[in-house]
């Protein structure tokens, strides 16, 4: 049996992975449960998790049951970039064409946060100026797809110590 292609599980879990995403992000831009940062995370690190051990444990699968840690550490890197190269893409998209006004709505709220935590108005002021440089289509894209890259690698760091199942040794 010749050994699996991590590039095609990568991709294939990449692509499950970017859609369960999308769908979540659409309902959190249109419903506003962005504002629940820490169900977004949550809702991320869950997603990635599950969808890393399901392709380490394809992987497995189709490879006599076995994965090395560096396999399966490999395999959930690849992964997150996928997704999050297609979840960048989907964002720009969203953000640029469909609701051009989710990035002003984000930056109100967190204006008003500011207020609510006793900044002062200079304080917000000058806190906002230096959020709208990472506001931009191509700074946003940038962050989402190294962000997903980097928290995959972390997720995968977990996940492929879980799931690996190395080879034995050969004995004599």
């Amino acid at each position: 049996m010749e050994k699996p292609s991590t590039a095609r599980i990568a991709l294939k879990w990449g692509l499950v992975s970017a859609v369960i995403a999308i769908i979540f992000s659409t309902i959190s831009m249109m419903t506003d449960l962005w504002k629940m940062s820490w169900l977004g995370i949550l809702i991320s690190v869950a997603v990635s998790a599950i969808t890393i051990f399901m392709a380490c444990k394809e992987f497995r699968a189709n490879n006599n049951d076995y994965l090395n840690y560096g396999e399966g550490l490999g395999l959930g890197t690849l992964l997150s970039a996928v997704s999050g190269l297609i979840g960048g893409i989907y964002t720009y998209v969203y953000t640029n064409f469909v609701d051009n006004t989710f990035f002003s709505r984000a930056m109100d709220y967190q204006r008003e946060q500011m207020a609510e935590r006793g900044m002062s108005d200079e304080q917000v002021d000058q806190a906002m100026e230096m959020a709208k440089n990472f506001t931009s289509p191509g700074v946003t894209f940038l962050f989402s797809f190294l962000g997903a890259i980097f928290f995959g690698f972390i997720v995968s760091l977990i996940v492929a110590a879980i799931a690996k199942k190395s080879k034995p040794e050969m004995e004599f």
